[in-house]
């Protein structure tokens, strides 16, 4: 496991450099969700309890007379300086909110201790500054190692400490391995929260298995969670690439304002003050308001149902390993209901290049297949199925019964 952290711990650093300023052809939106806000940003400083010489720092807007919604930020392996970050902290801290940044251990402790390390350091700080920091209304923020750790540690706020009763949610980021949150506790998550998963088309460190796999997991009405991957593209000639190292340390380009800055705003917008119009851009399952990217860029791809990966040789850290505590989860798309349902369908024959049948005790409601990217590529109410015009590779079936009841296959078209 050491070895395997020290690697992240390269690639993390080799990808972000420090200061960086805003470039591309494509300006920062001006207004509406991601321009930026209109706070000044102080900060407060305080000794870490569990990482001596790096400070927790919280984020927030200057003059405010009462506590704040406030974000718990959960950094990537080896970003314990806040300058990594400071764009989305300044950001957050600039429309209104505090932002907790606690710094944890790379090398020589276990994933839970710097899970529990994190978690100690958002409760000193919630018990130090309740004149800040408002646990009624909290989010959790994280990418990669910190993306994963936002699911256990959000889950005991909300579940032992009540934390969020005024609105709440989790956005994650290219997640690595998930530790300390069993299927029992995914499926018992109070289904108030708000999620939003992204991932990154060309991130070859993470297997988007694992985002995957947490998503379907999780027990968030589908009206309440989304899940969004962000194209690379080329602008007159410059490269947005979106990998690893997005969001960056410091947002500089068009990728970091729309396909994050903008659906974080959005999403505390909708949390925290009820707003439909954030919510159609946060979480708005598809709507042209929340895909949508400017001048041209290429569409954020939205899905309900995630298949997203490459194979698994493509990834530093594939899913499928010893080291990943939900390893048993990486090929099985389905959720927990839709599981205990899964034998009541047959599909035949598989692989197919041609036609295909399905079988099942329940009337067929509809029946949809998805590509490895989550788009739908057809849509049926019969059972026998032309897949001719498909191109090869592996697809995902779902079928709707009449009933309620859900069935999801893989498909192998050859």
């Amino acid at each position: 496991m050491k070895h395997i952290l020290q690697l992240l711990l390269v690639v993390f650093l080799s990808t972000h450099s420090m200061g960086q300023t805003y470039t591309g052809p494509i300006p920062k939106p001006i207004s509406g969700y991601g321009s930026d806000g209109n706070y000044t940003v102080t900060t407060q400083s305080f000794p870490n309890p569990n990482f001596s010489g790096h400070n927790i720092v919280i984020y927030y807007p200057s003059g405010i007379s009462a506590p704040v919604p406030t974000i718990f930020y959960s950094h990537a392996y080896g970003g314990n300086d806040p300058s990594n970050i400071s764009g989305f902290l300044n950001f957050a801290a600039g429309k209104g909110y505090a932002v907790v940044f606690v710094p944890y251990q790379t090398i020589g402790v276990t994933s839970t201790d710097r899970y529990s390390n994190l978690l100690n350091g958002f409760l000193t700080a919630a018990r130090s500054y309740p004149n800040i920091i408002d646990t009624s209304k909290v989010g959790f923020v994280g990418h990669s190692f910190g993306g994963a750790a936002s699911f256990a540690n959000a889950y005991y706020c909300f579940t032992a400490l009540h934390w969020g009763m005024s609105g709440r949610f989790i956005l994650a980021m290219a997640q690595w391995y998930a530790y300390n949150i069993s299927q029992a506790d995914l499926q018992s998550f109070p289904t108030d929260v708000k999620l939003l998963t992204i991932v990154y088309e060309n991130d070859v460190t993470n297997d988007q298995r694992m985002a995957n796999d947490v998503f379907h997991s999780i027990n968030i009405p589908n009206s309440e969670k989304d899940y969004l991957r962000v194209q690379s593209d080329t602008i007159n000639g410059y490269v947005y690439v979106a990998d690893h190292s997005l969001p960056n340390n410091s947002a500089f380009d068009a990728l970091d304002y729309y396909a994050y800055y903008r659906l974080f705003d959005a999403l505390c917008d909708y949390t925290f003050n009820g707003s439909l119009s954030g919510k159609n851009v946060a979480l708005g399952s598809g709507s042209s308001n929340q895909v949508s990217m400017p001048a041209g860029m290429r569409n954020l791809i939205e899905s309900k149902n995630p298949i997203f990966a490459n194979a698994e040789s493509t990834y530093q850290y594939p899913c499928n390993v010893s080291n990943n505590p939900r390893q048993s989860h990486c090929n099985d798309p389905l959720d927990v209901k839709e599981a205990s349902v899964s034998t009541k369908c047959i599909m035949h024959p598989n692989p197919s290049n041609s036609n295909l049948c399905i079988e099942s005790e329940n009337d067929i409601l509809k029946i949809e297949i998805y590509n490895l990217q989550g788009q739908l590529v057809k849509i049926t109410k019969t059972k026998n199925i032309s897949i001719g015009n498909l191109t090869n590779g592996l697809y995902m079936v779902k079928i709707y019964f009449t009933n309620g009841l859900q069935c999801t296959q893989k498909l192998v078209k050859e």
